[in-house]
């Protein structure tokens, strides 16, 4: 059953929707999907690059780094639920209308995406700078990052209610995505892995143009079933006492997240999520230096590096693509079950065979980044019927939608800075630091302590992590919505 057009569309936008119709394709899901192909393209370049960049090239100190983190860490939980309720409340149509969010947002997200490739001056080893020029590079780039993509999430539960939908969004998204996470193999290939940096600097510039683009496009094209929220909101204002489209306030905010912390299924799919943006943010920041110190260039040369880093960040859409039947048959809670179980047994099997099998590593690494992302594609689907849930258990008009992801991302993100704070530190406790760019000069019984601290990071870290994400997920009690054809009516 398709969509159909909200109230209000131009005749313009209608005719697009005709000329997509001829061709098959369905209009709400590729304007969604524009989204994710740009920020696809930029997201997967930043947080692929920038810790090797700021350590190895711009010199950035230890306790620089940790105070950056530290930081971002910080900004990075709060600016989430923020960000989230004012999208959810606000009556300025550029905050409450999920497609202008991206609109005016686009254009910000990708500026800032450009800010950590260029630096302020020649930096120093240590020097101050290049600490600050971390800190508020990683702060900016994320609000800019939350705002826009808060709205589309928000969009993904917004669009339709219905299961069959939502996985048409997943299939479209992960062809955008597909498409997109292609930038960071070409930007190996043209820039030699960062070491044409001119050559690096170059493709980020045309990377943000092409991703501003691809955002603004679902900035004028899509569309949510509530995007008329706030005159309906307040025609039923006098009679809807819970609704959460009230005058904004902090005590409205602490009741909101209050009721989204009191949903069991949401405090497991946390405790979850938290574990998984660690393990995308450990694979992510450190592949390509964990790969440098533990695999010979004379076994895997640059090229082929280059090949594994992008099948990384692209083979995840394909496997999702491809499990698209058994989405329909199984559900997202027992296929994302199974990658668990799935991980923690190729750790082991890899802790057992030895740091000595450089291909078998190279495969293990480039497994994990695809099945961790694949699985973390899937995790709207649960959010999504989080937000169904609690749009039924409290009768508000529209859903919570900005609001839960946002929440969600408030205690997840940490994450994102706790991984490279941990694995810096402890590297640095075998002489990273000092032997990062030592070569053939360095002390060589130093540098297999080194390497045999990164083989067992490599090992250890995701079979313990899937482990425990094995115990924290079994209580998810959401396990057959793909059995369910639509669970509220679209109005």
């Amino acid at each position: 059953m398709e969509e159909k057009p909200a109230a209000g569309v131009s005749p313009g936008r209608m005719n697009v929707v005709r000329h997509l119709r001829n061709f098959g394709i369905n209009p709400a899901a590729l304007a969604f999907a524009m989204t994710t192909l740009g920020s696809c393209m930029i997201n997967n370049i930043f947080s692929f690059y920038y810790v090797k960049l700021f350590i190895n090239k711009y010199n950035v100190s230890e306790g620089a780094f940790h105070k950056s983190q530290v930081v971002y860490m910080v900004w990075n939980a709060v600016n989430d639920p923020l960000f989230g309720y004012l999208q959810d409340n606000s009556r300025v149509p550029c905050c409450s209308q999920r497609r202008l969010s991206i609109l005016y947002g686009a254009p910000l997200y990708s500026l800032t995406f450009l800010l950590a490739w260029f630096p302020w001056r020649t930096y120093a080893p240590g020097d101050w700078l290049s600490g600050l020029h971390l800190t508020i590079t990683l702060c900016a780039f994320d609000s800019l990052l939350t705002f826009v993509l808060l709205a589309q999430c928000a969009l993904f539960a917004e669009i339709s209610s219905q299961h069959q939908s939502r996985l048409r969004l997943v299939k479209y998204s992960q062809v955008a995505s597909l498409t997109g996470s292609s930038s960071i193999l070409f930007c190996g290939v043209v820039s030699k892995n960062m070491e044409d940096f001119a050559a690096f600097q170059a493709y980020t510039v045309l990377i943000a143009i092409l991703s501003c683009a691809c955002m603004l496009y679902t900035g004028f094209h899509s569309e949510s079933r509530f995007d008329n929220k706030g005159s309906e909101s307040e025609a039923q204002k006098s009679v809807d006492q819970t609704s959460h489209q009230s005058e904004p306030s902090f005590s409205n905010l602490k009741s909101l997240i209050l009721q989204i912390l009191t949903n069991r299924d949401f405090l497991t799919f946390v405790v979850m999520n938290f574990c998984q943006v660690f393990m995308l943010a450990f694979f992510n920041n450190f592949t390509i230096i964990l790969t440098e110190h533990l695999i010979p260039p004379d076994v895997l040369p640059s090229l082929a590096k280059s090949i594994m880093y992008g099948a990384g960040f692209i083979c995840p859409q394909l496997l999702v693509l491809s499990c698209q039947s058994l989405l329909h048959g199984l559900g997202y809670y027992r296929i994302i079950l199974l990658t668990f179980y799935v991980e923690a047994v190729m750790a082991a099997i890899m802790l057992a065979l030895g740091p000595q099998h450089y291909y078998m590593l190279a495969f293990f690494l480039t497994a994990n980044m695809v099945i961790i992302q694949a699985a973390f594609s899937l995790f709207g689907l649960p959010l999504a019927d989080i937000i169904d849930t609690d749009l039924q258990k409290y009768k508000r008009s529209s859903p919570l939608s900005s609001m839960v992801f946002g929440t969600n991302a408030l205690f997840t993100k940490p994450a994102q800075s706790l991984a490279p704070m941990i694995v810096i530190y402890i590297l640095n406790q075998f002489g990273y630091q000092r032997l990062k760019d030592a070569g053939g000069d360095s002390n060589q019984s130093d540098l297999e302590s080194l390497h045999n601290v990164m083989f067992y990071l490599v090992c250890l870290v995701p079979m313990c992590i899937a482990a425990l994400q094995a115990v924290a997920w079994r209580p998810f009690s959401i396990r057959n919505s793909h059995t369910v054809e639509t669970k509220y009516i679209d109005n």
